[in-house]
């Protein structure tokens, strides 16, 4: 098994913890080929998570459109929740590899760049919504040093993590990209 492929399944085995209603992301930091911190997303600790109403974005869906509102949302994405565990704890990302379930948003990659991360591989893209957003997505996303990379790794949880059904294998190109 690759490597890349062996922290992807633990990224699987970190989401399993989320408590999002929409999707549910794990996200496991590496540096140094040793796990420095994890994530997954749910609503700030100590605050009704979204399986129980916590979050109004999660719990009224057709008032958002998909890729908008993320802002709004109370939930701490996954890869907020790993950078900001290791900063609780004291442990720098400095060049890190992230590796995480979905591509990060616009917020999450900020902070990540911000915090040095120096890559980011990720199984399911994140399509931000329309072609405006998009170039600016892939600008900032262009600023990691080694990359932001898709894994080709079926994912046996698509259904449940993604609260949709599809098929297994992650989709390598969008219309964004060109």
């Amino acid at each position: 098994m690759s490597t890349d492929k062996y922290y992807m399944n633990i990224a699987f085995a970190v989401r399993k913890r989320a408590k999002c209603k929409g999707r549910r992301v794990g996200a496991v930091i590496v540096r140094n080929d040793r796990i420095i911190s994890t994530g997954f997303n749910g609503t700030p600790a100590g605050m009704k998570n979204c399986l129980d109403g916590g979050c109004v974005r999660c719990n009224s869906p057709e008032k958002f459109q998909p890729g908008v509102g993320y802002d709004l949302c109370i939930c701490v994405h996954a890869e907020q929740n790993a950078v900001l565990s290791a900063a609780r704890f004291g442990i720098a990302v400095e060049g890190s590899i992230v590796y995480t379930t979905l591509r990060p948003c616009f917020n999450c990659s900020k902070a990540m760049l911000q915090a040095k991360v120096e890559k980011i591989v990720y199984l399911r893209d994140w399509v931000p919504p329309d072609k405006l957003i998009a170039a600016q997505y892939l600008q900032l996303q262009n600023q990691f040093i080694g990359g932001v990379v898709a894994i080709d790794l079926e994912d046996p949880d698509y259904d449940w993590a993604n609260n949709v059904k599809a098929p297994s294998k992650p989709i390598t190109k969008y219309w964004f990209e060109s």
